[in-house]
């Protein structure tokens, strides 16, 4: 494992409902290193995925600190978060995200314009990762063209073409079949692996978690318990 790529200290996120207050992240303090694979452990409604949306810039905390490559996010308006997002996060969801306008091709190609990458090399090496995936014989389809394992295949290449230093997954195989989850995951962790990225899973599912370095258990907005899974010599 690398140095400490993401630090959280004494995040909180509470939600006002009325008189009532949601602590939906309750004063967690956490690192996560370089090259790590660890997994977001927890029940609907334990506050792994505002762990998330906190982590990766979408939410703001109520209160606490969120450094990821040395830098305080917690503290960036909305178009410095894009620009850090863009330069530093890949993002695999539960729903695809792809636009239905585009083909597989347009939609990997999608984070190098951010980048200002120039339009022949964005096409080369979005075909480069479709390849990766398994996918290059489907460039020109649209998503309603492909099957949930293609569409997720998509999303992936589109996560990871940017080759952030970070990769968050939401529930990535909530909408797949067991075959198809298991195909994702090896696809997922093996090129996360191959590049030294860290990735972040939340999930709700235990057999998913075990493609990671570490468990994080979450319940009621608290870290409950960590597993590290054992290397294999």
């Amino acid at each position: 494992m690398g140095s400490k790529i993401i630090k959280l200290r004494h995040l909180k996120k509470i939600y006002r409902m009325g008189d009532e207050k949601i602590r939906a992240v309750n004063d967690i303090t956490l690192d996560f290193e370089q090259g790590e694979i660890a997994c977001l452990l927890g029940k609907s409604g334990s506050g792994k995925s505002t762990l998330l949306n906190l982590i990766s810039g979408l939410e703001k905390p109520t209160k606490g600190e969120i450094v990821i490559l040395n830098k305080h996010i917690e503290r960036m308006n909305e178009n410095e978060l894009a620009s850090f997002r863009q330069k530093n996060i890949g993002f695999i969801f539960q729903s695809y995200n792809l636009l239905s306008t585009l083909t597989a091709l347009e939609n990997v190609m999608l984070p190098l314009i951010f980048v200002k990458t120039p339009p022949k090399e964005r096409k080369e090496r979005a075909m480069e990762m479709l390849k990766n995936v398994g996918l290059e014989n489907r460039a020109d389809h649209k998503p309603n063209q492909l099957s949930g394992g293609q569409q997720q295949r998509v999303s992936i290449a589109r996560a990871f073409i940017n080759n952030p230093p970070i990769i968050f997954a939401d529930e990535p195989t909530g909408n797949l079949d067991t075959k198809t989850t298991y195909e994702m995951m090896d696809l997922m962790t093996s090129m996360a692996k191959g590049n030294k990225q860290t990735l972040i899973i939340v999930t709700h599912d235990l057999e998913i978690s075990e493609y990671a370095h570490r468990r994080i258990y979450i319940a009621d907005g608290k870290v409950e318990k960590f597993e590290y899974k054992e290397e294999e010599v």
